[in-house]
């Protein structure tokens, strides 16, 4: 699907694709999930060779920003899906081609529904195609840290429920702890997908950073500094929440310890409570002929309440010791 934005922030229709040619005054082409006929379109309107869906997953900077008969292609890593349980990365293209900006994305990322929402408030000097990729990448570095913020408060949440419950001694379902394990490492792949979307914003920048286009128009490149300290900024904000998941992992991990090694201790100060009156039983349950005490009138009650002292004094010495 193409749409394209006019200067006046109207999508209009191409119409034929075969036959159909681009207005003077479109200023964005958004190309989403395009057929083979779109891209054949887009490049010989435009003059520019579209990369497919196999070219954006190239890794290697040569394949991802490079400039090629004055126009410009760079592809960035957006998070895409944050609200589900899966959030992944998804590669998007920006290509500058003269006076026009072309974005090709198979996915569709919530940044760019707020730019076309917000594009009526762009002025009207800063529609132009770099100063509009400036305001895009912008708008993606605004997402991006309002993902972050999303994803430092469902982490205080979490938090709260691993250590709020245990201070207010709120009984929970003996997994509960393994659940919110399962919680953690959810905000972890979320933390470690932003930064390294962050990773390649970065390097994109530098390099458009450096594009005559930019380096021409004085607020284009204030704005590209901005943005290139906005992102020094959540990199290290990412870092911070990234270092508060891994000590929320390993506390959760010691409380896990902490109530696996109580149950144990119930049982080890189990047993050692009823050995010595299951000594007592030994002893008077062995059959040898000349026993003392098997004659004794009072045996049996004698021997019950030895068995009983010999099972209270241990367990009132460990009440005393505090290892109860």
């Amino acid at each position: 699907m193409i749409t394209a934005y006019c200067s006046d922030c109207k999508p209009v229709e191409i119409g034929d694709l075969s036959q159909g040619s681009l207005r003077d005054d479109v200023m964005w082409i958004d190309m989403i999930e395009p057929s083979r006929e779109e891209e054949l379109f887009v490049e010989r309107t435009l003059g520019v060779e579209v990369p497919t869906r196999d070219d954006l997953k190239d890794i290697e900077p040569s394949a991802r920003l490079y400039m090629e008969n004055d126009a410009v292609f760079m592809t960035a890593s957006l998070v895409w899906k944050v609200e589900t349980d899966a959030p992944t990365l998804t590669d998007v293209a920006f290509i500058l081609a003269g006076k026009r900006m072309i974005t090709i994305r198979y996915a569709q990322p919530k940044s760019f529904s707020l730019f076309i929402a917000a594009l009526h408030r762009v002025p009207q000097q800063w529609r132009s195609g770099a100063a509009l990729l400036a305001k895009l990448f912008e708008t993606v570095i605004d997402r991006t840290a309002e993902i972050l913020e999303l994803s430092v408060a469902r982490i205080d949440i979490l938090s709260t429920h691993v250590f709020g419950d245990r201070a207010r001694k709120v009984r929970k379902p003996s997994n509960y702890l393994e659940e919110k394990l399962r919680d953690i490492a959810g905000h972890h792949r979320l933390v470690s997908k932003v930064r390294d979307s962050l990773a390649s914003l970065s390097r994109l920048m530098t390099f458009f950073y450096t594009v005559p286009a930019v380096q021409q128009d004085r607020d284009t490149k204030e704005l590209c500094k901005t943005v290139s300290r906005d992102i020094q900024s959540l990199n290290e904000h990412a870092s911070f929440i990234a270092g508060n998941i891994t000590f929320l992992l390993d506390a959760s991990l010691g409380l896990i310890n902490i109530e696996q090694n109580s149950i144990i201790k119930i049982f080890s100060i189990a047993s050692v409570v009823f050995l010595p009156p299951t000594l007592v039983a030994s002893i008077y349950g062995m059959n040898f002929e000349f026993m003392p005490e098997l004659h004794f009138a009072q045996g049996y009650p004698y021997s019950l309440g030895l068995m009983v002292l010999s099972a209270v004094i241990p367990f009132f010495f460990f009440r005393w010791k505090g290892w109860l």
